[in-house]
């Protein structure tokens, strides 16, 4: 009697294995994450509690109470592989899930040469910053960090470049700890600015969306000139995120033409899959293919990720070691910040608005 041949084991099995590893693997890195993250969160209840208004975002607490934590205990071995996965494959996710705040309906009300001098402005913007950190003798990682950080929309912009240029953990976290805590006076200080020089309402808040870091400041910003700048503010700061995926795919081919090694890079070397997924939700929320009920968690999803994300960047981070390279990088900021401002004004004046 012949007998029978043993079955095959299932084929997911291996898989839900694996991923059940993995989860346990990740779990005490992504738990100390989440941990910041809500401290960050609670202290940013506070501050709206206490002085009406908030100074400081989550973002920014997350990455500076993370780089506080890091400073004072260093997580041993077992929190590693959680807090480099929440470092880098949430803050992929987060950047997917940004492209969904974006559509090309937003573009309509300005024309298309403000659209292309916006587009204009930030190529130069990043050209400029770059120019101004290496010449103050930052790395190339980080000048690029910098410069995006103040052309596109600061925190945001780092977080996505950063895994594209390979910039570490030390160098993101500097950049951006510098560029929020300008961001907070730009908000201060833009609209004195726009009263010492006159502005109107549409000009003023096409200055706020160009000049200033993350679309919550800018309606901060361009509040105190009325809702034509706050609109207007908010349309040209969208248009200015758009140029995330373009500025992502060239720095992408730059810097495979650069790898040392003689191997003909893949499709994820060439266009990193969170930026296709960032152009695609772009289009999907052009034509309408998301509903208007998704938009609101979706954009809620990716600042939170993006939150979890900028913790792990602290949790990477010794602030010693940041502060021993902080008075380049934050010339370096302001600088560049400068010049964006003063090609902001010019494209302004050209545009005749």
């Amino acid at each position: 009697m012949m007998k029978s041949a043993a079955l095959p084991a299932p084929l997911h099995a291996p898989t839900l294995a694996s991923a059940t590893a993995f989860a346990r693997k990740i779990r005490p890195g992504v738990m100390l994450c989440l941990l910041v993250t809500l401290a960050a969160i609670g202290l940013t209840s506070i501050e709206r509690d206490v002085i009406g208004h908030v100074w400081l975002e989550p973002l920014v607490l997350a990455i500076l109470l993370g780089s506080a934590v890091r400073t004072a205990w260093t997580p041993d071995t077992r929190f590693k592989a959680g807090i480099d996965f929440s470092a880098k494959i949430l803050l992929e996710v987060a950047v997917v899930l940004l492209g969904a705040s974006v559509s090309a309906a937003t573009l309509s009300s300005l024309g298309v040469g403000f659209v292309l001098g916006i587009f204009a402005l930030v190529a130069l913007a990043i050209v400029v910053g770059f120019g101004v950190g290496r010449a103050l003798g930052l790395n190339p990682r980080m000048a690029l960090l910098v410069a995006c950080g103040n052309a596109i929309c600061g925190n945001s912009a780092i977080a996505a470049v950063a895994p594209v240029i390979d910039a570490d953990g030390k160098e993101v976290a500097a950049s951006i700890a510098f560029t929020a805590v300008l961001g907070v006076i730009v908000v201060l200080a833009l609209p004195l600015l726009g009263g010492l020089i006159h502005l109107n309402g549409l000009q003023y808040g096409a200055l706020a969306g160009l000049t200033v870091y993350a679309v919550p400041q800018v309606l901060a910003a361009a509040a105190p000139f009325g809702a034509v700048a706050t609109q207007t503010g908010t349309v040209v700061k969208l248009v200015r995120v758009l140029m995330l995926g373009p500025v992502i795919l060239a720095l992408s081919l730059i810097f495979r033409d650069r790898a040392p090694s003689t191997a003909k890079p893949g499709l994820s070397r060439l266009l990193p899959w969170f930026i296709i997924g960032f152009l695609v939700m772009i289009g999907l929320r052009s034509f309408d293919l998301i509903p208007q009920a998704a938009l609101a968690p979706m954009a809620a999803a990716s600042g939170l990720l993006t939150v979890v994300a900028m913790a792990a960047l602290g949790l990477q981070t010794d602030i010693r070691a940041v502060a021993r390279a902080g008075g380049r990088v934050v010339a370096a900021v302001i600088l560049s910040l400068g010049a964006l401002v003063v090609l902001a004004l010019a494209l302004i004046r050209l545009l005749g608005l």
